[in-house]
This record gives structure tokens, sequence and C-alpha cells, in this order.
């Protein structure tokens, strides 16, 4: 008989009622702190070397019998009467390499994998489609989700249970003890062995509320028609979650405390609502947000470009990853608000972000790499989260030796000597000040205060370009290069910066000519086995067509060259073809032909990335307003009409498809 705890937890899980700790958490006393691990014997490389995700080949030296997504792993676990584990991850997510040298390096730990499970390591980057399945299951089951996501699997692959990051041994955390990843094997090894019939019914009753959530039957369609009422209702929820002292948005009721996003679709939602709504403070949101951001620690004051998220409201100490989607997303967003005029500043925020992305995201062809890891080794030798980023007193002195220079450099990117901002003797650099308030204060024109840093941050660009660099994630991904496309496109328009569109279009060029499939569609990455050339592999996924023809339809708007137009029509119609719900209306997120997972999903939420129908949505808008336009119109109008009861019931959780109501003039 399946026993009390997690027979309660698999009711519990239904409902989200249950904290993630109870999944497997039993009473523990207190353990002393965690031993480094067991070094493991010298082992040959595993599979996984012969993949090409960077994310991928960096655990081929584990001592864990790595699979990668496939039927050979679900066809031994059948064979074998083994339980799949499944880790997800990515290579710039800090705790995805926190659990790599804590659990999948230990020589114990993986024995207890390979003995008892069939292990698979999965890019998200590489497959979204089982990402945001199994992301939406740990959900489904009431925990939180991140990465990386651990999930338990039966053989036929449905989900049983899962966490984020576990550590390897038992710990008090908060007061409260949490199992570590050990116990839970024992444990899940344990259960399988007596009561395997429980745990197949708890996979089957989490399988089926996964796939009702991922189609889109929750929350149902609503009965108005959607239009412009719902974008208010939008709007005002964005106004409720704002942060009026250090802009962005956050939770109210705890003070804007935890984890704070750039949020790049609401902000371009508040950039097309201040033209729509005359007498409304959305630019007076708008620039608080971007200022804050600009001259926060979020923002590289050195070379450029933005980390993906801060651990707390004033935007000064991030998580130090740089995605090129964040990137992307926010040089559209700062070079239409610098063409409001507003802020001098956003300018140069958005040319640092092209710069940023020519530097160190571009490949020699013409696509974008993916990101930049969070970790890089410190001057010691040693993994350290924003090694690379960060600086104490005497490297600044050393970098910047001059005294007046010095000062310049305290005063206007705050790095007071003594008095650090991160882990008590680190400086993030940020700006205390705007220019234009150092202008007025100093009583100097504000172009030589961005001179003035402009001169510093390349000083110490040059110094830090000595330093160990964080791993670089090299593969290229179709629809990443569509928000690439769209951002560089709208700088170059909107700012009149050549490079950027030469830019746009050298990437729109790499990606139609060497990420296609022989019928005209898309692949969705671009990467290389080692010890061979780089070439595209894997059908392309609803997002990888969504983004690119909405970086496409950007560069024919910058350009005025009609090619960008014919091409975005063709893959739009692969789009409608391949993803369509002919039933329902909107998209799935992988073409149904090809998926083999137990569930069909379509993404309802705008978070970091927008999701493929918000965007989708807003392409066929446009592509409606062309000649010949009606079957996109059509194709958007019954988009919009899917997801009504998600507009309706949950207004802030799809800013972007918001942007095509506005669009769609309804």
């Amino acid at each position: 008989m399946m026993p009390v705890f997690f027979r309660n937890r698999a009711i519990l899980a239904l409902t989200g009622s249950c904290p993630a700790v109870l999944v497997l958490a039993l009473t523990m006393a207190q353990t002393p702190a965690q031993d480094p691990p067991k070094p493991a014997p010298p082992i040959k490389l595993n599979r996984l070397i012969k993949e090409s995700s960077p994310y991928l080949i960096q655990h081929a030296k584990n001592p864990v019998d790595w699979f990668s997504w496939g039927d050979e792993a679900f066809a031994k676990a059948r064979k074998e009467n083994k339980i799949v584990f499944l880790s997800i991850g990515y290579s710039a997510c800090h705790w995805c390499h926190v659990m790599e040298r804590e659990s999948f390096s230990d020589a114990g730990v993986a024995k207890i994998l390979n003995d008892h499970f069939v292990c698979i390591k999965v890019d998200r980057e590489e497959r979204p489609d089982i990402d945001h399945v199994y992301m939406s299951a740990l959900a489904a089951q009431g925990t939180p989700g991140g990465w990386p996501l651990s999930m338990f699997l039966d053989p036929s692959g449905k989900p049983i249970f899962g966490g984020t990051y576990w550590p390897r041994e038992d710990r008090i955390l908060g007061g409260k003890p949490v199992s570590g990843f050990k116990t839970i094997l024992a444990r899940v090894v344990k259960l399988w062995a007596e009561d395997r019939v429980g745990l197949e019914k708890q996979a089957e009753s989490l399988a089926q509320a996964t796939t009702r959530v991922l189609g889109g039957t929750v929350l149902g369609r609503s009965i108005k028609e959607p239009g412009l009422e719902m974008v208010d209702k939008a709007l005002a929820a964005l106004e409720e979650g704002f942060d009026p002292e250090f802009g962005g948005f956050g939770d109210a009721d705890r003070q804007f405390k935890g984890p704070k996003f750039p949020s790049p679709g609401s902000l371009l939602l508040w950039i097309h609502a201040i033209p729509r709504k005359p007498g409304s403070d959305y630019a007076t949101k708008l620039e608080r947000t971007l200022d804050q951001m600009g001259r926060g620690g979020i923002h590289d004051m050195v070379g450029g470009g933005f980390h993906r998220y801060t651990t707390e409201r004033t935007w000064t100490i991030p998580h130090f990853e740089k995605m090129l989607y964040d990137n992307a997303m926010l040089l559209e967003v700062y070079s239409r608000a610098a063409k409001l005029g507003r802020s001098t500043s956003h300018r140069r925020t958005a040319t640092n972000i092209v710069s940023f992305l020519k530097r160190e995201m571009t490949d020699p062809e013409g696509g974008f790499y993916s990101s930049l890891d969070a970790d890089s080794l410190n001057p010691a030798g040693h993994e350290e989260e924003g090694s690379f980023y960060v600086w104490t007193d005497e490297e600044l002195k050393i970098a910047i030796p001059d005294k007046d220079e010095r000062r310049i450099l305290v005063r206007l990117l705050g790095a007071t000597p003594g008095d650090p901002n991160f882990e008590g003797k680190y400086h993030i650099l940020r700006q205390p000040k705007t220019p234009l308030e150092w202008s007025k204060e100093l009583k100097i024109p504000e172009k030589e205060v961005h001179a003035a840093l402009q001169s510093v941050s390349a000083r110490l660009l040059l110094k830090r370009e000595k330093r160990a660099r964080p791993f670089r994630d090299t593969k290229v991904l179709s629809g990443w290069n569509g928000l690439a496309i769209a951002g560089l496109a709208t700088a170059g328009k909107q700012l009149e910066l050549p490079v950027a569109t030469e830019m746009a279009k050298q990437a729109a060029q790499f990606v139609l000519a060497k990420m296609r499939d022989s019928k005209g569609g898309l692949l969705h990455s671009w990467a290389a086995i080692p010890g061979e050339k780089p070439t595209a592999r894997q059908s392309a996924f609803l997002e990888d067509y969504a983004y690119l023809i909405y970086g496409l339809l950007a560069l024919h708007e910058a350009t005025g060259e009609p090619g960008w137009l014919l091409e975005s029509q063709k893959l739009a119609d692969v789009m409608i073809e391949r993803f369509e719900d002919g039933d329902l209306g909107g998209f799935f997120i992988a073409a149904p032909k090809e998926n083999k997972l137990f569930a069909q999903a379509k993404d309802q939420y705008d978070g970091a990335l927008p999701s493929g129908n918000s965007i989708a949505a807003i392409c066929l808008v446009r592509l409606g307003k062309f000649p010949k336009g009606d079957k996109y119109s059509a194709a958007a109008k019954r988009t919009l009409q899917a997801f009504s009861g998600t507009l309706h019931s949950r207004p802030n959780s799809l800013p972007a498809m918001n942007i095509a109501l506005f669009e769609a003039g309804k």
C-alpha cells in the first residue's frame, strides 16, 4: 500500500496546497555541514560527449550514465523496470552547476543513479517542449518551478513527482529540515520496490492534471470576444504590481521583496499604451523602471548588456548570467523609449547592448550565441558566481591608478573604498545618480558626464578582458536570433544606427540560409558535436517561427526591403500549417505530428520569454495589414479567442498578447 505521506501528496499535488518540501521530507535531526563530494575514479566519457549542446557536453565527464532524451533511454527503463530520473537545465544556470558539482560529479551519488535509475539530461534551450511539459507538471504538483528541474518519471515518461535543486546531503534551511538528493533517491528506490502500483497511479493522476493545464482547458474561453477592455484590465494589473520606488514589478504585499526580472513584454505594452492612452502616467512609470534598471547592478556598466535578473528589488545584486533573449528584447525596449525622447541615457544603454552583442555574442558567420555563464574562475582558481564582473578595492586601484580618475569612478559608479555591496568584499558597479543629476550638481554639461563614464568604463573593460571568462554557450537558436533581429532592427531604425541594422541583416541571412529543412521549414539549433563542424538540427518549435517572423517584420519596417516581408509570410504559412490547433485555436509548442510526449502543450504565459502564442498573435495581426492578409487576420482572431479565458481571468499574464489586441484595434 502506498505510504500515507506519499498518497496524501498525490491528492495535494493536484490542488497546489502543499509545500514542495513535503514531497519526500520526513522529520530529520540537524546534520553537520556537507562534506566535499567524493572524487570519482577515472572513467570514460559518457555518451553525452556525442551531443551538440554545450550544456550536455559539460556533463560528459560525470560518472552518471547519462542519456540524452530519446527512445533508447525509455526502452532501457521499460526493459529493466526502472524509474527515469530527468534533469533539465541550461549552461548559464548557476544552480545547475552547483548540483552538477555536488551530486552528478560524486561517485557515491552516481552509483545510486546508475544502479537504480535510467538518467536523462536535457538542455531546456535545446528542447523547450520537454522543459515546458515537465515544468507544467511541477506546477500541477504544487511546487514552484526553477532550474535545475529534477523530475522522476515512470518508464512511459509520465511524471511521478519532482523538484528543483536538491543539495547532496540532508540540510536545515531556514530552520526547516530539507531532504538531500541521496536521501530522496533512497526513498524513491524503496517506494518503487514496495509500491510500484501506487507510484504508477500517482504518475497517471499528475499526467492528467498536467494535460488539462497544458491544453488550456482550465480557464476555458471568455464569453466576450477579446478586445480593448481586456487590455485595460492588463494595464490595471500591471499598475497594481508596479514598484513606485525602484520601478519594475513585484508583490506589493511583500514590499517587493524577492527576485526582480526586467519583464520586457510588460514594458513594451506600456510603450504601446502611451500614445493610445493620453493623460496616463505610463510614461512616468516606464521612465522610472528603465532609469533604475539602467543605473542598477543588473546592467553591466563596463561591458554593456543586462544580466538575467536581480535577487532584490533595487536592481543591485544580479544573478550574473547573460541571456541573448533578455538583451534582444531590452534593446527593443530602450530603443523605443529613447525615441520617445525622455532620457538621453536610454540611447546610450541601447547602443551599449549593441556593442555587447557584437563583441561577445556574434558568431563569425553572423548568428548570435545563446548565453554567458554566471560563474567563472576567480583569481584563486575556484568557480565563483559573478567573479568576472565584480571588483575589489585593490582591483579598482590597479585598474585606475590615477587618483583623479578613481575619484570619478567612485562618484559615478558608486565604488566607495571600504564600502562593498556584494558578499562583504566586492563592488558591483552601479550609478547612484543619473548623468543629468550629476550634471546639475557638478555644474558641467551632461555630455561631459557621459564622456567620463565612457572613459572609465573603457579602462575597466580593458582590465576585465584579461580575467578568466565565463563559459559561452555557442549554440545558435533560430527563435532567439529572431528576437535579436527585432531588437537590432528596431535600434537601427529608431536610433539611426546602421551597424545595428547590418547586424540584424546578417543574422537573418544566417538563419534563413543555414537553419532550414528540405521543405522550407525551420530548424531549431545550430551547434557542433565535439570534433565536427556546426550544423543545424532539431525541428523548430513554435517560438522559433513566431520570434523569427517578428524579427523579419521589424527588419522589413527598418529597411523597406520587400524580401524580409516575403520570408515572414512564407514562415507564417508553415507555422499555421504545422502548429495551429484546428479545433480550439492557438498554437502548440511542438508540431503535433512530431510530438512524442505524454501531452500536447500550448504556452499560455509571458515570462522572461514571451509565449510563442503571444508573439504569433502580434505577427499575424501585423501580417494581416498587408495586401492579401485576410488569412493571417483570421488566424490572429482564432488565437486571441483561444486565450480569451486567460486574458480575462489573468490579465497581466499575457502582456505581449495584449499588444496584439492593441494593434488589432479592437
